[in-house]
């Protein structure tokens, strides 16, 4: 039996996934890959005295459903399961005490896990205000929000070995009293980029908001009422702020805090990034998913259904896997690996959803599905239930079980603290596709890509593309046609059914999704990471209506993005600093210096994914810098004259006393298709050759001036030299940018910035 991978998934996988050697080359099969993820994970289970041939059946077992594309863990299982680094958890939390030592203890914590490939979440809320007085120092704090850029610096200062960059959650309770402040803390985007924000609210607030009514801001240093503020004032910036960018979201604590299974360890204080695994401090989350989309069988002609006895058999070996999964971690820390093994908590979700949904003929905006939903997760977490009865009969129950809600009820006797989780799937749907990612919508039914010479070409989705040549209807001006609309409901030569089901992210109205996702969290331990989406039209009144829709639905959080905000934010920035600078130049306060008769420079060879690229810096008679030149090889036509075209316009910078440190933060990070490696350092593109160049010239032995882009905001910086992005190619839906990766389309989707091109994930 062959492995059946798509283009996409192969591409992924060999950046990110597959085995390579000290030149970068890959040296793994995807079929090895799962291979030496099985044997990993199935090795666990000699730590309880199993046979070699027990080991080695249960290790088939994991190996075939992997292979068949049924179930995959999470992306750091799948790079470093049966490798030295080991780290297969994708995220954390840390507690942050109210004194230098725990902050910066946390913050040393936190470095060494983005190293291995981990995201972190906080809780600043024991943080003393802004501005109060610190009785050691006689000094004044500086509050939350200042010790979260001292986080994001880190976190940006932080590479993760090329395959994962560090992501965060910030969480402040909403009667914190710099609740303000950090409610708009990521206003311009330009600061705090490494982070996801939400604000813990209460049901004491949920309920005084109904009324209208005032509520007190605390310092929890003192624990002290600081002032009262009307609910309504607060809640009205976070639905601004979240009209405007998408954050803060929103986490309702209490509620969390209701479902947590061992209370006697401690309340929850965060979340993992995108905000699904509400664990305490120092746990770590396993996560995988189920992949739907191959969950099905055929009836006759166009008819399918369920196949319950393959979701049975998954769920039960999903369960097994990530129970053993823990045992063989390889831990960042001996509190995470205490805190992990105490609770042994896991998170089994779904993928391919919305495409199960089209298979079966279901519209995803519909009664029927939102049954469905609930009929499928309450039935994954009933199997989940037995399979860690079995391994707990088999294993032990999970070591906090004593006082835990389970010991209370004196009922069920698990292994795991928690079975479920909805979590992101961005890089594995991909890896499993045709799959559609979590429990989203389709984002797109056709689009266009950007390809070689700005040629546009023309993806489709599989399944569209399978029953619209079943049918009779698929033609290439059709594909067209839709990747220009971005929806099937104008198109006449599509059939009505067709329309039915194949609906997207924005042709669903709000409600549908929070209603989706209020019908998966119901059987749900953890959360749901699901991003609500807004037509750009959307008003601050459809944003506040999603979140008290959540709230009264039994959502644990909720995540919202209104289509092309932050895009729209970017431009009006750049606007304002275009105009800016016009007027300087206006007013004749920049002019380039003339060329001296003399002048002298360096020659620095930089080897390239394109060639040898050799680049001289001149230098005026006051050590300034003047000119750039660069040559490569034998490149001739459009390299050369793009090269001649940056030599050009740094040159121009030089000479117009344009801060050198500015010049290679425009040039860093750029990436091309072909990077190399020259003296241990990534070299991303010619352009970032260059800028290496000027830094270490000019510059000499500083840090770094800048990584590689995290998030959509520098990702255009850099690949645009702060002029307004590219707004896409015919892709109507939540583009947001550029993958700094790729430069394929970036999208929110999963309460995360994603590319689905090259599985480049901000979380």
């Amino acid at each position: 039996m062959s492995l059946n991978l798509s283009e996409n998934a192969l591409k992924v996988l060999e950046r990110r996934y597959l085995k390579k050697d000290e030149a970068g080359h890959v040296i793994e099969t995807p079929q090895e890959m799962f291979r030496r993820v099985a044997s990993a994970i199935a090795g666990a289970d000699k730590l309880y005295g199993k046979s070699d041939k027990e080991v080695k059946e249960l290790e088939d077992s994991f190996y075939n459903i992997m292979f068949a594309l049924e179930f995959v863990p999470n992306s750091p299982c799948l790079m470093n399961a049966g490798k030295d680094l080991g780290q297969l958890s994708a995220c954390f939390t840390l507690p942050i005490d109210d004194s230098m030592d725990s902050i910066f203890e946390t913050l040393k914590a936190t470095a060494m896990i983005h190293k291995s490939g981990g995201g972190t979440g906080f809780s600043f809320s024991r943080l003393r205000p802004k501005n109060s007085v610190v009785k050691t120092t006689g000094g004044v704090a500086s509050g939350p929000v200042s010790f979260m850029k001292v986080y994001d610096a880190a976190t940006e200062a932080v590479k993760q070995g090329g395959t994962r960059r560090g992501a965060n959650m910030g969480i402040l309770r909403v009667d914190h009293s710099d609740i303000m402040e950090f409610i708009t803390c990521k206003e311009d985007n330009k600061e705090i980029n490494n982070f996801n924000i939400s604000v813990a609210v209460t049901d004491d607030f949920m309920q005084k908001l109904s009324k209208a009514e005032e509520y007190d801001l605390i310092d929890p240093h003192a624990k002290s009422v600081v002032t009262s503020i009307n609910c309504k004032d607060v809640f009205d910036l976070i639905v601004r702020q979240a009209h405007k960018n998408g954050e803060p979201g929103i986490i309702f604590i209490d509620r969390i805090n209701q479902y947590n299974p061992t209370p006697q360890l401690g309340a929850i204080e965060s979340t993992n990034p995108c905000g699904e695994q509400p664990i305490l401090p120092y746990e770590s989350c396993d996560l995988g998913s189920i992949n739907l989309a191959r969950c099905y069988k055929k009836v006759a002609g166009w008819r399918y259904e369920i196949d319950w006895d393959k979701i049975k058999e998954a769920t039960r070996l999903a369960v097994y896997f990530l129970d053993n999964l823990i045992d063989v971690n390889k831990f960042p820390l001996p509190a995470i690996e205490e805190a992990t093994k105490r609770t042994r908590k896991i998170g089994l979700g779904v993928m391919g959803w919305a495409t199960l949904l089209i298979r079966l003929g279901i519209p995803y905006d519909s009664e029927e599905a939102i049954a469905l939903a609930e009929e499928m997760m309450s039935f994954i977490l009933k199997e989940a239930t037995k399979k860690s009865e079995e391994l707990a009969l088999d294993k032990g129950v999970f070591p906090a079980f004593t006082g835990s809600a389970y010991d209370k009820e004196g009922g069920l006797r698990l292994r795991n603290a928690t079975l479920t989780t909805i979590a992101p799937t961005g890089t594995i749907s991909i890896i499993a596709g045709p799959c559609s990612s979590g429990i989203e919508p389709l984002f797109a039914i056709s689009y266009y890509r950007k390809v070689m010479d700005n040629d546009k070409l023309v993806e489709v989705d599989p399944l569209f593309e399978e029953i619209a040549r079943e049918r009779g209807f698929y033609s290439k001006e059709l594909m067209e046609r839709i990747a220009e609309k971005g929806s099937l409901h104008e198109l006449k030569e599509i059939p009505e059914d067709i329309k039915k089901v194949f609906v997207t992210a924005h042709d669903i109205s709000p409600e549908w999704h929070v209603r989706m996702q209020a019908a998966f969290q119901k059987y749900v331990h953890n959360a749901v990471s699901k991003t609500i989406n807004f037509a750009h039209e959307a008003n601050i009144d459809d944003i506040k209506k999603a979140y008290l829709m959540a709230y009264d639905l039994g959502c644990k959080g909720i995540t919202v993005y209104r289509d092309r905000s932050r895009e729209e934010q970017v431009l009006n920035i750049a606007r304002k600093e275009e105009k800016s600078q016009a007027q300087i130049f206006d007013a004749g306060l920049i002019a380039p210096r003339p060329r001296p008769e003399v002048i002298s420079g360096t020659t620095t060879k930089v080897a390239t994914g394109c060639g040898n690229l050799y680049v001289t810096i001149n230098t005026d008679e006051e050590g300034k810098p003047f000119e750039l030149f660069t040559q490569m090889g034998k490149a001739g036509g459009c390299a050369a004259s793009q090269l001649e075209a940056i030599g050009r316009l740094v040159s121009l910078a030089f000479r117009s006393d344009i801060e050198v440190k500015s010049i290679i933060e425009q040039l860093r990070n750029i990436r091309c298709p072909s990077p190399s490696w020259e003296k241990g350092q990534r070299i991303f593109s010619c352009a970032d050759a260059i800028a290496r160049v000027i830094e270490k010239r000019l510059v000499g032995q500083q840090q770094p001036v800048a990584v590689a882009a995290e998030d959509m905001e520098v990702a255009m910086k850099h690949s645009s030299n702060d002029a307004p992005a590219p707004l896409g190619l015919g892709i109507h839906g939540d583009m947001v940018g550029v993958c700094p990766d790729c430069g394929g389309t970036l999208r929110h989707e999963e309460g995360c910035i994603k590319c689905q091109a090259c599985g480049f994930s901000k979380c």
